[in-house]
């Protein structure tokens, strides 16, 4: 692309990264010593604070959100950043911490940088991100550009179709939170010698969390929910993608998302060979597996299967056109997966608020939800399953049409509603 056509900032930052990209790839050991001065150049802190504006989000522990941004001048405070950052005065804020509550009761903790950390990392990302991707290898998948979960579902079904009978299903305990910062600082040293960078990521690192007026500061973990974190942490576990195919290859074939993967082998021995050497190049890089969820799983009889990824997966028999029974690998939503679809549609109309929205208004909410679950979660051997949610979503639109009619007995208006069901269009999974 002729540089003088380039006309938005992401234009410029698209060729900005396809030329690291490409210089990481011609050599492989190249140390990358130029960098702060492309983190902080103004089209590049232009389209990092589009993507953050884009994700939205809540505000970081000084309370300033994207309203207050866009009231102060979206361009005025990219510049600040700009300034902040030639001036070397930027220093991040602790990320403010946020639980999420778990269905186990548990909670799930969450890290939310300020808006102004968010955009910093966002920057520092774009720039470090095309030169890490060419040392990432084949078998990882998540929180990459050009990578998807679908992918790494179809990678998974093709290794089980060729012979692949045992699975050894791996969770790391409390990943994000267990990172040896020490060990990943030295990894991204391995590709970035430039110390202004290399300062800035130490300093997230130490951020440390806000929770109830108190800092704490900790040398271990990646804080989740800030927007360079995805990369670090694959950073440090492509450590073991690489270790993988050098000692792990012939054993079995490694698919990978974030911190979940599962590892398809031919035989039980492999499996057990492969669940050895997991646990070996996990205690290097001081990570423990989940000794409930991590397991070696049978496939073979068809007996057996695991999710992974919202889906499960299972060998089932199937005939070909000449009566011959063979085994293949089947597909379809696991049952939290399908829980959750449940628990979205019920959250959505059993309330009473929900009671003045109009039937027209519920069904582009719906269609939304469906769409986006029938593009992931349908297979050819799914279709049992949605069938089921799609009469669980008319019923449930059923029971809210009823209540909002102040009937006590919702059956008598199935034909009604999918009478206004064809008239507004809703989508069904199936």
């Amino acid at each position: 692309m002729n540089a003088k056509w380039l006309t938005t900032p992401k234009e410029k930052v698209q060729q900005l990264q396809e030329k690291l990209g490409h210089a990481a790839k011609r050599n492989k050991r190249r140390k990358f010593h130029a960098l702060y001065d492309k983190v902080h150049r103004i089209d590049v802190l232009q389209e990092a604070w589009r993507r953050v504006r884009a994700n939205k989000g809540a505000a970081g522990v000084d309370g300033e959100t994207m309203a207050d941004i866009a009231k102060m001048g979206e361009d005025q405070f990219v510049a600040q950043c700009q300034e902040q950052l030639l001036q070397k005065t930027y220093r991040p804020q602790p990320v403010r911490r946020h639980y999420i509550p778990k269905k186990d009761g548990r909670k799930r903790p969450l890290g939310i940088p300020t808006v102004r950390d968010r955009v910093v990392q966002m920057a520092t990302k774009l720039i470090v991100e095309p030169i890490f991707e060419t040392d990432f290898q084949e078998c990882s998948f998540g929180f990459r550009p050009k990578r998807s979960a679908k992918q790494a579902l179809e990678r998974i079904r093709k290794a089980c179709n060729r012979k692949g009978n045992w699975v050894v299903d791996v969770d790391i305990q409390g990943y994000f939170d267990n990172i040896n910062q020490e060990k990943l600082m030295k990894l991204v040293e391995m590709r970035i010698s430039d110390r202004r960078v290399l300062k800035l990521i130490r300093q997230w690192l130490e951020a440390g969390v806000m929770e109830e007026g108190q800092v704490r500061r900790s040398d271990l973990g990646t804080p989740q929910g800030g927007v360079i974190s995805p990369l670090l942490a694959n950073i440090y576990l492509n450590y073991f993608d690489l270790i993988w195919e050098r000692h792990g290859r012939e054993v079995g074939e490694l698919t990978r998302y974030a911190d979940d993967f599962v590892v398809v082998c031919k035989t039980k021995k492999e499996a057990e060979h492969a669940f050895k050497l997991i646990q070996a190049i996990m205690a290097r890089l001081e990570l423990t597996l989940h000794p409930e969820k991590t397991r070696i799983v049978g496939l073979w009889t068809g007996e057996e299967g695991f999710d992974f990824l919202g889906m499960h997966h299972r060998k089932t028999k199937a005939e070909t056109g000449r009566n011959q029974v063979y085994y293949t690998t089947q597909q379809w939503l696991c049952r939290k997966a399908e829980k959750h679809v449940r628990e979205v549609v019920k959250e959505r109309l059993a309330p009473p608020n929900m009671r003045q929205v109009s039937f027209e208004e519920h069904v582009n909410w719906l269609n939304l939800r469906i769409q986006g679950w029938k593009n992931y979660y349908a297979t050819p051997y799914s279709v049992k399953w949605m069938t089921k949610l799609d009469w669980y979503i008319r019923q449930r639109l059923t029971k809210w049409y009823a209540k909002k009619r102040q009937r006590s007995n919702w059956r008598g208006f199935g034909h009604e509603v999918k009478h206004l069901s064809q008239t507004y269009g809703l989508k069904t999974l199936v």
